[in-house]
């Protein structure tokens, strides 16, 4: 069959190259793709928020399967629109897509459905949430309702801090629509995880655990970011498999149900691990980015046939295999990244690498040579038989990659290790 990538990140090139290896494709093309996802597809430079242009392209070349990367697309209805153009699509329709794209609707779907969460308020009033925050003390976490490109969200360690933010969202408008409201939440203390599963509305069935790394300085210094690195599996989250999915996703799947929301594609679940048990921190209605990266290249049943599965809730039927191997993910970020910071750098070193995958997360094309085009530029990803392998084998390929500014985190992985060092 013919098949359509939406998005232009690190995910959609993970995405992009795991597709490649099916058996059932037949031509794969991208929108709007990027120097990456180029090598293994056909891209086509369509805004992937205009989705007649998109109906229309699918049906053109005849696309037998859309699958959708970004968030922005899925809560702004492409999926939708394909299903009613008879087209089919791996990825949440619009109403499945409000738990990513407002978070009081997920907080609100989690309170009445007993779901793991956190004490949490709402708020589009300047005043009231001052109030409340003065109320609360500090550290509290406040974040703008709708998407915000992975930055709506502050961990606010003062009073001051939480206020200004608030104002920032309300009175300023930071993230226009989406920061029309904001949540305020109880801070959580721990270790934070990705649960990810592929979802058809009727059953589910689990990825390979991760674990990403948002801060953008080692040791967890620093802003967050969309993420810096990541590596799989994760045993944070071992032994708790059960707990996940009898508190978590089967009480999930029965809310839908009431709700008569049908859910097809990837439901995230970002988790924190505290001392009162695991809690959720999100939902997302997507594959995360960089954990995506350290996911599908463990994943040895063909990945179209999964997705198909879920289109066609019949997902029940299928066994998922997965490589025993480790996988690290090492992003490479643009001097600057998460703040402002400049493009066009012209990147070295990418020609004869071997041994790993390198994703392009914002990179362009210019003639022959490939330049930086966003914060996050490169991701370095590698499988080895061990957890210390895949690290090395990363962090040695990173040696020999080059663009002005370029830096990462050096710890990506360490705090796993040293967990393992000292048993």
């Amino acid at each position: 069959m013919n098949v359509l990538i939406i998005g232009s990140g690190g995910r959609e090139h993970s995405l992009a190259l795991k597709v490649a290896e099916s058996k059932l494709l037949n031509k794969l093309f991208a929108i709007p793709g990027n120097p990456g996802i180029e090598k293994v597809a056909e891209c086509h430079l369509l805004d992937i928020m205009d989705n007649q242009a998109i109906v229309d392209f699918a049906k053109e070349k005849n696309i037998g399967l859309v699958i959708v990367g970004p968030e922005a697309p899925l809560v702004n209805g492409l999926a939708d629109e394909l299903e009613n153009n008879g087209i089919r699509v791996f990825g949440p329709n619009k109403a499945a897509a409000q738990f990513e794209g407002s978070k009081s609707f997920a907080r609100n779907f989690m309170k009445k459905y007993g779901l793991p969460s956190v004490e949490f308020k709402e708020f589009t009033d300047l005043s009231h949430a001052e109030i409340y925050i003065k109320e609360k003390g500090a550290p509290v976490v406040v974040k703008a309702d709708g998407l915000a490109a992975g930055k709506g969200v502050l961990v606010a360690k003062t009073v001051d801090e939480a206020v200004n933010f608030v104002k920032e969202c309300l009175e300023n408008n930071k993230f226009g629509e989406a920061s029309s409201k904001v949540i305020i939440e109880d801070c959580l203390v721990g270790e934070e995880a990705s649960y990810l599963v592929f979802m058809d509305s009727v059953t589910f069935k689990p990825m390979v655990y991760s674990q990403d790394h948002k801060p953008v300085f080692e040791n967890d210094k620093g802003p967050n970011t969309g993420g810096m690195g990541a590596y799989s599996p994760a045993p944070i989250l071992d032994g708790l498999k059960t707990e996940i999915e009898e508190k978590i996703i089967k009480p999930f799947l029965y809310g839908i149900k009431q709700e008569r929301i049908e859910y097809k594609g990837v439901l995230y679940v970002g988790l924190m691990k505290t001392k009162d048990g695991l809690k959720i921190l999100e939902f997302n209605c997507r594959f995360g980015d960089p954990e995506t990266q350290v996911i599908l290249p463990r994943l040895k049943t063909d990945i179209l046939e999964v997705m198909t599965a879920v289109v066609s809730k019949t997902l029940s039927s299928m066994t998922l295999e997965w490589s025993p191997e480790h996988c690290v993910s090492v992003v490479l970020a643009s001097g600057g990244y998460p703040g402002s910071y400049e493009k066009g750098k012209l990147i070295t070193g990418l020609d004869n690498i071997t041994g790993a995958q390198i994703i392009h997360a914002g990179t362009r094309k210019e003639g022959n040579n490939i330049l930086t085009n966003g914060g996050r530029v490169l991701n370095v990803v590698c499988l080895g038989k061990n957890l210390q392998e895949a690290v090395d084998k990363a962090y040695l390929i990173i040696k020999g990659i080059n663009f002005d500014g370029l830096f990462f985190r050096r710890d990506i992985a360490k705090k796993e290790l040293d967990r393992q060092a000292e048993k």
